[in-house]
């Protein structure tokens, strides 16, 4: 058995991290980010202890002899056919699954994440993501842009919802430019100030 390998095993033993595959005497473990192109919480839900999987070789560690594998990277990505399905400017729905300093990831199908950076998330300024989202809110989200090569989606909550920031400026207009009718009346205007002596220049 080596790195890079692709072969058929039987599901020995399940845990909270992952399976652990009979590949005929010898056992490896698919860690439970490796089960699935989907996030998955815990193995039950993509196999069951007996059932025949396909499985790729990540790597062998002869020492410890400690085999390392994945179902996920014999099974196709939905990168290979997410053009057919999205194209930058599609403005979709998506969930929030997880969220980092530095932005939000948002699923918008089947093992599909992409991510909004921060500084797409809102039309106003915020500190962490955590302020206007959580894990498992539905939000609608405008595609930026994809590659299908490195696996990125980049997200914007901020361009789908472009009727946010128009409802902002017009509240700004409203604080800054707006004065109250009664104000306007205590304003002199240059008659008032200078009409009696616009009077003595006419006599």
């Amino acid at each position: 058995i080596k790195a890079g390998d692709v072969i058929e095993g039987k599901v020995a033993r399940l845990t909270n991290f992952g399976a652990f595959i009979d590949l005929g005497g010898v056992d490896g473990l698919v860690h439970v980010s490796e089960l699935s192109h989907e996030h998955v919480k815990s193995p039950e839900e993509v196999v069951s202890i007996g059932d025949t999987v396909k499985v790729k070789v990540r790597s062998v560690e002869q020492d410890s002899e400690r085999v390392s594998l994945s179902i996920k990277d014999t099974l196709p990505s939905p990168f290979e056919t997410i053009q057919e399905k999205y194209s930058e400017g599609d403005i979709v729905e998506g969930k929030v699954m997880r969220l980092a300093s530095f932005g939000a990831f948002v699923e918008i199908s089947s093992g599909l994440q992409g991510l909004v950076h921060i500084s797409e998330i809102s039309h106003k300024h915020i500190g962490t993501p955590g302020e206007v989202l959580e894990p498992g809110q539905t939000v609608q989200v405008k595609i930026l842009g994809i590659n299908p090569e490195e696996e990125r989606i980049s997200l914007s909550i901020k361009a789908a919802n472009p009727d946010e920031e128009t409802e902002e400026a017009s509240e700004e207009t409203t604080q800054h430019y707006t004065q109250p009718a009664d104000e306007n009346e205590n304003n002199p205007t240059l008659g008032d100030v200078f009409g009696d002596k616009l009077k003595d220049l006419n006599l």
